[in-house]
């Protein structure tokens, strides 16, 4: 069989993969074969064939273990945070336009979490509102746990898609919070609000959970700018239709 190469070798070892999973060949944490036996099955060299795995890495099919091989993904479904953060490169994603998705997504999966919401969930949830309240001394560590309790709400809104969706722009988000956190002049204010929306999801209460969630964005995209101006004061407030009504610091 003659060896197929380029970028076609590449899109063999994904659509192979893909393949087995539709087949049901392939399940969560199972082992892929060896390269050396998976780059002869497929007619393939050895580099083309971790090209096509580096594709399945980054779209969060495949997890690569140095010294151990090559894994399907398991645990909850996952994008692959790389793809948006070429997309942003390229594309030159605003701050506004990455918190406009966040309000989207994070306001109507708070209310399914309300909804959805189970004793384990909501143990995750009240666990990083309280890590919060414990590291308000510590910007980047506050910072952690503000990324994790968004993620706990979005594993508990019941639609893994959205969940999955909401993880990948909160990375995304926390990359760009991390250059920014310190200036943060009241961590307080940001717990207080996170309580808000616990509090909101241990009552089960969708409506309050959104009006909190929304709250929450609003108020920490105001906090936001107002640390941007003072790092520049020369920049001035922000003007056009993206300085209303939008999303903040989570």
């Amino acid at each position: 069989m003659a060896e197929v190469k380029g970028p076609d070798a590449t899109q063999l070892v994904v659509s192979h993969v893909r393949g087995m999973l539709d087949r049901g060949e392939l399940r969560p944490g199972d082992r892929l074969p060896a390269e050396r036996e998976l780059a002869r099955q497929l007619g393939v060299s050895r580099p083309s064939l971790r090209a096509g795995l580096r594709s399945l890495s980054v779209m969060g099919v495949v997890q690569i273990r140095p010294g151990a091989g090559s894994f399907i993904a398991g645990g909850p479904p996952a994008f692959g945070t790389d793809a948006l953060r070429f997309q942003a490169a390229l594309h030159g994603f605003t701050r506004d336009q990455m918190f406009q998705a966040r309000l989207v997504l994070e306001v109507a999966v708070a209310g399914m979490a309300a909804g959805h919401a189970t004793s384990d969930d909501l143990i995750a949830v009240s666990d990083e509102a309280t890590g919060m309240f414990a590291s308000m001394t510590d910007p980047q560590m506050f910072l952690r746990h503000d990324i994790e309790f968004h993620r706990a709400i979005a594993a508990a809104c019941g639609n893994p898609i959205l969940s999955a969706l909401v993880n990948m722009v909160a990375e995304q988000f926390r990359e760009q919070r991390q250059r920014t956190i310190d200036r943060a002049s009241d961590l307080k204010e940001a717990a207080d609000e996170h309580r808000a929306i616990y509090l909101a999801l241990r009552a089960h209460d969708a409506e309050r959970a959104r009006r909190a969630m929304r709250d929450h964005l609003e108020r920490a995209y105001r906090d936001q700018q107002r640390e941007d101006q003072r790092a520049d004061p020369t920049a001035g407030p922000p003007v056009g239709p993206e300085a209303s009504v939008e999303p903040g610091t989570s």
